[in-house]
């Protein structure tokens, strides 16, 4: 008789503990102690710069896909924003992210749909992840840059002192709300990218995978949501093609664009 093993790989504690703390910290903002509107507000425009500014457009669009060039010294600081969203460091995301798209939906994928929506959203972390061995043949074009190379090493450390300068400037409510609230936030909102958009939503396109256009997570993730577009067309930086698909996204790099801040747009030929 053959004894059924589980295949899930080792369970990655330190992030399993550090996800659970990070949740429990969040509720600290229901105590009336923690509550300004000063620290709300703060905590939104937080989400703007870290999960818009830097894994939606510094992450993703420009040094993942290269949608677009600009000046290195914006190209860092969209990085940095990025590297405060906490979803690791940026040699380790755009590596891992560039195999997802080479792998979608395959057994190989870290979030692979296939496997159930909770797996895709957030349960993939929580174990070791196969694909990190692959991580230097997805990223030979910034493996060897210092400045990368230091937020890749020290994004945690970058995180404990930007929470220590919120603290010192507004108390525990900016703490509270500036980091457990807002990366919670982050979290789920692109987590959402993973999940929600391989399952929920239509499709335009033939993509080779589950990827799915859904107009809420779209809303809520600065366009990310228009997924299946971006599938079919990844390079693109545009990724609401329909006039009605809203890519607030696009319209940064748009801006960018116009102030010749942003230059070689790629986009989708129209035929």
């Amino acid at each position: 008789m053959t004894i059924a093993t589980s295949t899930k790989p080792p369970v990655a504690w330190h992030i399993t503990l550090f996800m659970v703390a990070l949740h429990i910290g969040a509720l600290f903002a229901l105590l009336p102690s923690t509550f300004s509107w000063t620290a709300v507000t703060l905590a939104l425009f937080l989400h703007w710069v870290t999960a818009c500014l830097g894994v939606t457009l510094g992450f993703h669009r420009l040094v993942t896909h290269r949608s677009f060039q600009t000046h290195k010294w914006l190209e860092y600081l969209l990085v940095i924003c990025g590297t405060l969203a906490m979803q690791g460091g940026p040699i380790w995301w755009v590596g891992l992210h560039r195999h997802h798209h080479l792998y979608s939906d395959q057994d190989v994928d870290h979030h692979d749909a296939n496997k159930g929506f909770w797996w895709s959203h957030m349960e993939w972390m929580f174990y070791s992840v196969p694909a990190e061995k692959e991580i230097p043949r997805f990223t030979k074009d910034i493996a060897d840059d210092p400045i990368y190379q230091f937020l890749d090493k020290y994004f945690f450390a970058i995180q404990v002192g930007f929470a220590v300068l919120l603290y010192l400037i507004g108390g525990w409510s900016f703490l509270v709300w500036g980091v457990f609230v807002r990366l919670v936030a982050v979290y789920h909102t692109t987590w959402l990218v993973n999940s929600a958009t391989h399952m929920f939503g239509y499709r335009t396109y033939e993509s080779g995978d589950r990827s799915t256009n859904c107009w809420w997570v779209a809303l809520i993730a600065y366009g990310e949501g228009w997924h299946n577009n971006h599938h079919a067309f990844q390079y693109s930086a545009r990724h609401g093609l329909k006039w009605w698909e809203i890519d607030l996204t696009w319209m940064i790099i748009r801006t960018l664009q116009t102030v010749r801040l942003a230059w070689k747009v790629k986009l989708v030929e129209e035929t």
